[in-house]
């Protein structure tokens, strides 16, 4: 049950973290062609940010260390997902080679045996 809601708390942290840095990147350059869209998404993102720091403070492990480096993993993978669902990105074999091992990495560190 513990890994089920790390889980989900490792997912939800991505959601507000890479939603957040996506909200402030629309404010700032918009979708590339012409000027950003502007304070209201920056701040809507940095609303997002502060929630995706909070929500990595839920991790049932109490190891500040472990959980951000295993959180890197998620990130990558969600930041490949992300860009699919919101920008019609289309990652190539190697990105999504890459999202796996990064995801193994999460499990390994985050979920791996430990002797104590």
């Amino acid at each position: 049950m513990l890994v089920l809601r790390s889980a989900i708390l490792f997912i939800l942290a991505a959601f507000f973290e890479i939603g957040g840095a996506w909200l402030v990147w629309q404010g700032v350059r918009g979708d590339g062609s012409h000027g950003g869209r502007g304070w209201i998404w920056i701040g809507a993102g940095v609303i997002a940010l502060g929630v995706y720091g909070f929500v990595a403070t839920l991790q049932p492990d109490g190891q500040f260390a472990r959980i951000l480096a295993a959180y890197g993993g998620v990130f990558v993978a969600g930041s490949i997902v992300w860009g699919v669902v919101a920008d019609g990105y289309r990652p190539d074999r190697w990105d999504v080679t890459g999202a796996l091992i990064s995801l193994v990495g999460m499990g390994l560190i985050m979920y791996g045996p430990r002797g104590h």
